[in-house]
């Protein structure tokens, strides 16, 4: 267990907790309002951890204030969209380690002793389970705790559900609505008549709940994440699609075939740097071969595996249409169709965005694989 330590009129301690990888900070200095964001910003460069003990809302101002500092060093486009990607994960790195260094301490069962401090107390043990005393996390990863409450509380609205899907913190939302337009319109294998089906990396559960609205019998929905599968049964529960929707894991394929398996995986063939990046990110494309490679043997006779996948990888350079195409005829697999569709999000129209060019040309395909 890593700890911090620092003085506030006397030698403190308490435990320190990143949900995002950040490393434990070489010293801790106590701040509050006196602070000059000029000063914050060198001492995080540093490497110096700063514990607030002022107002709650002015470490918010000078978390925007040591923001925009950092933003003076963000990189332009680069030689190749390869490096710029690479140039832009670096850079985003490099600002998560930074802000991560404005810290905050929660009390015995999560309490902010701040004050104009809201009650975080519901949102951290949503996201923490309960309290094991005092922790120290950074005022970033609680405004994202903080934010993530509120989804789950709101919703995402799901078109073809017709209804909202309620993420947990830590699970991936389906803000991007293309993806599961596409599991909704496709047309199901044999003739419709779907008995069951595997939903691999299930998330939030949405794309199983699309499939037991469309009538399939038994969906299986797996995910390797404890978060995920407990985000995915409270949905499946919310949405009334219990009897026909069971979720298990952390293997990726369950027991047995299907007349259907559907796969999302991270879309990107690159390294997360936390448990939090694995929504995006699949480390050697770890998943989708996974995926692949267990297919041909879990498919009921004229079954398909529907690959839900961007071409953003292949747009940065990080893999190429061909050893997609290698992987699924390596795995005994051929493409019976395609569905594409073209991303709606709003980062697809932000021209500030080093990357614009490559996600405004993003292209979003339904691969239909049957054995070949």
């Amino acid at each position: 267990m890593s700890t911090i330590h620092w003085i506030d009129a006397q030698p403190r301690s308490a435990r320190w907790h990143s949900e995002s990888g950040l490393p434990l900070p070489r010293r801790v200095v106590v701040a509050d309002d006196r602070m000059k964001a000029a000063v914050a910003y060198r001492l995080a460069c540093e490497g110096t951890g700063l514990l607030w003990r002022g107002d709650f809302q002015n470490a918010r101002q000078l978390l925007r204030a040591m923001d925009r500092r950092v933003g003076r060093a963000a990189p332009g486009a680069a030689g190749t969209t390869a490096e710029t990607f690479r140039q832009y994960r670096r850079f985003r790195a490099h600002r998560a380690r930074v802000l991560g260094k404005l810290l905050v301490l929660l009390e015995e069962e999560y309490v902010l002793a701040l004050r104009r401090a809201p009650d975080v107390r519901s949102a951290c043990i949503e996201a923490y389970g309960p309290s094991g005393g005092p922790v120290a996390v950074a005022l970033t990863e609680l405004l994202g705790v903080i934010s993530a409450r509120e989804w789950r509380e709101k919703g995402v609205y799901v078109p073809a559900l017709g209804a909202r899907v309620h993420p947990h913190y830590g699970v991936f939302a389906p803000t991007r609505g293309e993806y599961v337009d596409l599991v909704a319109r496709a047309p199901l294998p044999r003739g419709g008549e779907v008995r069951t089906a595997f939903d691999l990396g299930t998330g939030t559960g949405v794309l199983a709940a699309v499939l037991a609205r469309r009538g399939v019998g038994q969906v299986v929905a797996t995910d390797v994440s404890a978060r995920a599968r407990e985000c995915a049964g409270d949905n499946v529960r919310r949405l009334g699609v219990e009897r026909a929707v069971r979720v298990t894991g952390p293997e990726l394929y369950p027991e047995g075939r299907a007349d259907l398996v559907v796969c999302n995986p991270p879309w990107l063939p690159a390294r997360p740097a936390s448990d939090l990046d694995l929504g995006v990110y699949d480390a050697g494309g770890g998943m989708l071969h996974g995926f692949l490679d267990g297919l041909a043997g879990r498919l009921e006779p004229g079954g398909e595996g529907w690959l839900v996948l961007s071409d953003l990888a292949e747009r940065l350079g990080l893999r190429s249409r061909e050893e997609l195409m290698a992987a699924v005829e390596g795995a005994g697999l051929r493409v019976a169709d395609r569905l594409d569709t073209r991303p709606r999000h709003p980062r697809a129209r932000d021209t500030d965005d080093p990357l614009h060019a490559v996600r405004a040309a993003e292209v979003t395909s339904l691969w239909r694989l049957a054995v070949a």
